[in-house]
Order: C-alpha cells, then sequence, then structure tokens
C-alpha cells in the first residue's frame, strides 16, 4: 500500500494523538484499500461462472461500473488512475487524502463517484459482495444467491446515485429489495409491494423520478450534500447533521443504509441494533451533537482534530434494554465502529455532548488503531483469550487488550483535560471520577501489554508511547477520594474476574 509509518507518526499514534500528517497517512491508506477492493468486485464478477454470478448480472457490474467510471471523469488533481485498461480505471489516491467528514476544505475535491466508493458503508457491501462471488466457497444455496443478487443489486443503487450527483442524465432499471430501494447519500423509496421489485430510475437535471408497477411516480429533487426532497408519502430523505465545526460538511446521520450493521452476524452482547429515527430522536442527536466540538476542544484540541479527518458519517443504534428515562431520553446506551467501515461510528442517541465526544474519542481510537494495524505488524500473539481487562466480564487476546486499553487511555487523558479545564464543581468531580477509573483501568493492563514477548519492534514503540501518556497524568493526579474509588472498582472487578475463569485458564 501506501509507504511504511514514519516513526514520528507511530510515537503520536501511541501517544493516542496523531498530527495532520499522521492522520492523513492513515485515511490515504484506507481509501487505497477501499478502490482496490472495489476493483477486486469487478474481477471477481468478471471471473465467476454462471452458477455464482449470471452473464446477465455480470454485464450489469460492468455496466455499473462504467456508470461510476463516468462520473469520476471530472477527477480532481492529485489522482491517477487505478489502471485496468480502457473504461476500467478508478482513481487511487496518490497526494493529500480527500476527507469527507467535519469540514475539511479538501472535502470538494472528491468525485461523485469516489465520494460514493469511499463513504464509511460501501466497505461492508464490498466485503459481502467478495463473499458472495467467491467461486472456492462450494456449492450456493438458494439463501445465499438470493442475498448476492440483492448485493448485486445495490451496487447499481450506488452508481445510480454517483451518476445523479455527477450531473449525467441516465434511464436505469434498479431493484427494491423488501419493498424498499435505497438510494445512498439521497433517501429511500418505500415500494408498492413487499417483495423484490423493478423500480425504473430516470434522471435528468437534478430530479429523479421513480416508477415502480402499481403506484403513482415519485419525483425526487436532489439537494447539494446529503440528501434529497420529495412530496410524496412513499419518501425519506436521507438525513444529516451540520458539519461539527462551522462551515464544515454536513455529517450523515445514516439510518437508512442496508449495510450499516452486519445483517444476520453475530453481534456484541452490549450492543443493540440499528435504528430509524423519528423527529423527536433527531432533535435528541442534534441537541448532543450541537455541543459536541465544544466537549471535544475541552478535552485537548487533538481531539476535534481527529473527528475532523476521521468522522465520516453517524449510524444511529437502538439505545438497549434500561438505556431510556421514563420521558424517552437516553441515560446510558451503546457504541461500536467496524474494521470494514472506515469512518463510521455507530452509537445509540447520545444523552449529552460531553458523553457524546467521550464516545468519539473512545471510537475514533479504535478507527486509528485499526487502521494503523493493517499498514504495521505491532505483535504476533494468537488470539487465544487469556487477559484481565476491567472494562470487560470475559477473558480478552492480547490484539482485544491492546484496542481497549488504547481507547481507554484516551478517555483517561480526555476527561482529566476536561477536568483541569471545566470551571463547574459538578462538572469537573465527575470528570475527575472517570479520568480516575479509566487510569486506573489502564494501569491494571499495562504490564500484560508491555510484558509481552510478542510484540514487535515496532509494537513495542507504539506501547512505549501509551505508557508515556499514562505516566504523564501521573503529573496532575485526581483527588484522592476519587483515586481510592477506582482502585477499589478494579480491586473487586479482578477478584470476580478470577473467580469466574480462573479454572478455565489452567486448563
Amino acid at each position: 500500500m501506501l509507504p511504511a509509518v514514519p516513526d514520528r507518526a507511530l510515537t503520536e499514534l501511541g501517544r493516542t494523538e496523531g498530527g495532520p500528517e499522521t492522520l492523513a497517512h492513515l485515511v490515504r491508506d484506507q481509501d487505497t484499500r477501499r478502490l482496490l477492493l472495489l476493483r477486486a468486485v469487478l474481477d471477481a464478477a468478471d471471473a465467476a461462472d454462471a452458477a455464482v454470478c449470471s452473464a446477465a448480472a455480470r454485464r450489469r457490474v460492468g455496466a455499473d461500473w462504467e456508470m461510476l467510471v463516468e462520473a469520476d471523469r471530472a477527477m480532481p488533481t492529485g489522482v491517477e488512475s487505478a489502471g485496468r485498461g480502457p473504461g476500467h480505471g478508478l482513481p487511487v489516491p496518490t497526494g493529500q487524502p480527500a476527507v469527507a467528514g467535519g469540514g475539511s476544505a479538501t472535502h470538494t475535491r472528491l468525485s461523485p463517484a469516489r465520494a460514493r466508493l469511499l463513504h464509511p458503508l460501501t466497505g461492508p457491501w464490498t466485503r459481502r459482495a467478495l463473499r458472495g462471488l467467491d467461486t472456492e466457497a462450494g456449492p450456493r444455496t438458494e439463501r445465499q444467491s438470493r442475498e448476492l443478487s440483492q448485493d448485486l443489486a445495490h451496487f447499481s443503487a450506488i452508481a445510480a446515485v454517483a451518476a445523479a450527483r455527477g450531473g449525467i442524465c441516465f434511464a436505469v432499471r434498479l431493484t427494491a429489495t423488501e419493498g424498499v430501494l435505497t438510494l445512498p447519500s439521497l433517501g429511500a423509496l418505500r415500494g408498492a409491494g413487499l417483495g423484490n421489485a423493478p423500480v425504473d430510475v430516470v434522471h435528468r437535471r437534478g430530479r429523479l423520478t421513480l416508477r415502480q408497477k402499481g403506484a403513482a411516480d415519485v419525483v425526487v429533487h436532489l439537494e447539494s450534500g446529503i440528501g434529497a426532497w420529495s412530496s410524496a408519502p412513499a419518501w425519506t430523505p436521507a438525513y444529516a447533521l451540520p458539519g461539527l465545526l462551522p462551515g464544515g460538511a454536513p455529517m450523515p446521520l445514516d439510518d437508512l443504509d442496508p449495510y450499516r450493521t452486519v445483517r444476520g452476524g453475530p453481534r456484541h452482547h452490549a450492543l443493540s441494533g440499528p435504528v430509524t429515527l423519528d423527529d423527536p430522536e433527531r432533535k435528541r442527536w442534534l441537541q448532543s451533537w450541537s455541543g459536541t466540538a465544544a466537549a471535544l476542544r475541552l478535552g485537548g484540541a487533538q481531539r476535534v482534530a481527529e473527528a475532523v479527518a476521521l468522522l465520516r458519517c453517524l449510524v444511529p443504534l437502538a439505545v438497549p434494554p434500561g438505556g431510556a428515562a421514563a420521558d424517552g431520553r437516553a441515560t446510558g446506551g451503546c457504541s461500536a465502529t467496524r474494521r470494514e467501515a472506515f469512518g463510521a461510528v455507530l452509537s445509540s442517541t447520545p444523552p449529552t455532548p460531553v458523553g457524546f465526544a467521550a464516545t468519539l474519542v473512545h471510537e475514533l481510537q479504535h478507527t486509528k488503531l485499526t487502521a494503523l494495524s493493517e499498514m504495521v505488524t505491532l505483535h504476533h500473539a494468537n488470539g487465544a483469550a487469556r487477559y484481565f481487562a476491567p472494562w470487560r466480564p470475559d477473558p480478552r487476546p492480547y490484539d482485544g487488550l491492546l484496542q481497549g486499553a488504547y481507547s481507554h487511555l484516551a478517555l483517561a487523558d480526555f476527561f482529566q483535560r476536561h477536568a483541569l479545564a471545566d470551571a463547574n464543581p459538578a462538572h469537573r468531580e465527575s470528570a475527575w471520577a472517570q479520568h480516575a477509573r479509566y487510569r486506573e483501568q489502564i494501569g491494571a493492563v499495562l504490564p500484560a501489554l508491555v510484558g509481552s514477548s510478542d510484540l514487535t519492534s515496532r509494537g513495542r514503540q507504539f506501547v512505549d508511547g501509551m505508557v508515556a501518556v499514562y505516566e504523564r497524568m501521573a503529573e496532575q493526579p485526581a483527588p484522592r477520594d476519587h483515586a481510592v474509588r477506582a482502585h477499589e472498582h478494579v480491586r473487586a472487578a479482578r477478584a470476580l474476574w478470577l473467580q469466574r475463569h480462573a479454572a478455565e485458564l489452567r486448563q
């Protein structure tokens, strides 16, 4: 992929930070990987036999690809073709990255095609399509064939959106899956029936006409950036929050994309499912989001910078059981990132700006470390789950311990800075309590991280950066009462963990 990560960048990331060049390096590498994976989908469709992908389906994939290439012809400077031959090249970033989140000055350099292909939720689609086209996976079940057909139909919708955003006139036939046609970044059409059905789509000068059997035509008008409006009740427009910073690009709040969570796959026990927001919930998101930049800034200027550089979309999740008050407001929540959806943060409705800022700090560390781990081998540990982590009831593998410790270290730093900067005594006490707990948790796992013989030399450099942050925080310790409570909390968590898992770990 891109050149090796410089030592300076590795040290910055180890300290849970990252200057503009370091974050740009991560973004550029992830964008390159995405484009190459998308090209792999085209190659896999070309190579698949008729039992996997019919000749008609291959022709349709090729036509969709050509539509993307046409939408990308107004290619910004600083990119070059991936070079698959005439009509098949997609641009691979070579200069500064086209960052699509939070108000980057390079946002406008994205062509319509790349804006769709680099959108985080295109990543999960790419992985599913590649699995579906795998010719070595053995005989296909009827369900697998149906799912691949749906996945390829979604690619047609992606291409149509890119072409419409690029001002290209076209007439294509798309497919509503289970009664819904989703046009990423524009909205969703609820069809006349419940099954899969064709929808004829015509685009002329920023206006889409959607035609389906047994229903009136739906006319949709494109808006700049995110969304498209229509007076038809069958149309639900995509929604976006304002830019994180004034003048920044809108932040998609995507509750429509069918690939926003893993469909039919295992889900972490604490993670709720996707949700479609109603107006009151959107207002709650907006209220918390409006104060998030200020809350991030209290926790350090680097926290705003990394959110601007890395965050590309938000995916709302349902508030988990017991996480809502009687008036419907969130009092607890859950959040996650997905390895294949770089730039997306999944979260239930954030209760407060500070709480949401902390969620972003937590999840964007996972984003950074995951991206770094695809460029640098940090350790050679196997996946054996045997490590104690105070924030989890189950034993963790080394990589999971590293991921959790990294995000908790950033939270300890975030809340310490809050406690030192916040003038409100109640807020300050709450921040000290959070800081003390997170720092105590980190102190409980750092010995296992540092002492592992599985660390590579670069991994040791990374972990040394984590240790430096942990030691620096000791220069301005939390008040003693908070520190004592945090120590007792971690001690009790360890005792309970040993009681539950000591026997199985001895086997």
